[in-house]
């Protein structure tokens, strides 16, 4: 076992290491590679700086999953890409938003489902369900390749990347300048860091949230366990800011029903217009060009200009 282990490790580093700097159409890209950690795989991490920088500082910093699929679809599984630069550019430089980096976060496949699936309301299910989630097979391979391991991830996150974004670039490190965003099992792992981290993160976009959690869009069972984690864990509305959305074709077809559940339990909570944001796409897939369409909203309701006294 621990043969096998070392063997799948050293695949992951290869994987990471040989990895191009994406190319970008706005800013500039600096990248850390293989960002090593105590508490997960080694993961690439790419730093979205917009033009001019350092001159407005110090910029607010947005975490983002799935780092690999933001700048440049050239080496995207799918040749697709969120457009992360160029929407973040143009509202930067109108003014829609408050001056800020992105810090694009490479998922680590096979893990990705691991890292980030949140811990603690897979901790809350029965054992039996827990195991039926860890046998769950896509393809040849386990869902889950490292067990649910997400608090490791958030660990990484805040205890070993935001330390160093803040040590070595021109940002604000505090609360209300800080953001994290993911769609899909993204937008899920996005939720759950603020709840689990809320006086680190202010604000965090969830973007079609992957609330079935699994491959199974009717297990009551799971998606309950995330509902009562909200009500129970989600911090007050007073600080934070949230957004969510969802299409209806493809994957996003499951979520409208899910996503009402939600903002009605967020609703009883407190949070209203000014601090909470949902939204509908009819006609919208499942994919990056879906998001990158829409992603000048959720940046702005999340990231909005100063207000000056």
């Amino acid at each position: 076992m621990r043969a096998l282990l070392c063997c799948l490790l050293l695949s992951l580093l290869a994987s990471v290491a040989v990895a191009a700097t994406p190319k970008v159409s706005a800013g500039s890209i600096e990248r850390l590679e293989a960002f090593p950690s105590k508490f997960v795989p080694p993961h690439n991490i790419d730093i979205w700086l917009p033009e001019g920088y350092p001159k407005a500082a110090p910029y607010a910093v947005l975490y983002m999953h799935d780092g690999q699929m933001l700048f440049d679809p050239s080496d995207t599984w799918n040749r697709q890409e969120w457009h992360a630069d160029e929407v973040a550019s143009e509202l930067i430089h109108t003014g829609k938003t408050r001056p800020f980096i992105i810090v694009g976060v490479w998922n680590v496949e096979p893990a990705r489902h691991s890292e980030y699936f949140p811990q603690r309301p897979f901790a809350s299910l029965p054992p039996e369900k827990q195991a039926e989630l860890l046998a769950t097979k896509r393809g040849d391979s386990v869902l889950f390749a490292r067990g649910v391991d997400s608090d490791n991830y958030l660990k990484f996150l805040v205890g070993e990347v935001k330390p160093y974004v803040d040590q070595h670039f021109a940002v604000d490190s505090g609360r209300e300048a800080t953001a994290i965003m993911g769609s899909s099992m993204g937008g899920l792992i996005s939720m759950y860091a603020l709840a689990e981290y809320p006086d680190v993160f202010g604000a965090a976009g969830c973007l079609s949230t992957h609330w079935p959690g699994t491959l199974a869009p009717d297990d009551v069972v799971v998606q309950t366990a995330f509902f009562d984690y909200l009500d129970a864990h989600f911090p007050p509305p007073g600080s934070h800011r949230i957004y969510f959305d969802h299409g209806t074709e493809t994957l996003d077809a499951w979520y409208p029903p899910l996503q009402a559940e939600v903002d009605r339990r967020m609703h009883a909570k407190g949070y209203g217009a000014e601090r909470m944001l949902s939204l509908a796409f009819p006609g919208t897939d499942h994919s990056e060009v879906a998001w990158s369409a829409r992603l000048h909203i959720p940046l702005q309701f999340l990231l909005p200009p100063i207000r000056r006294p």
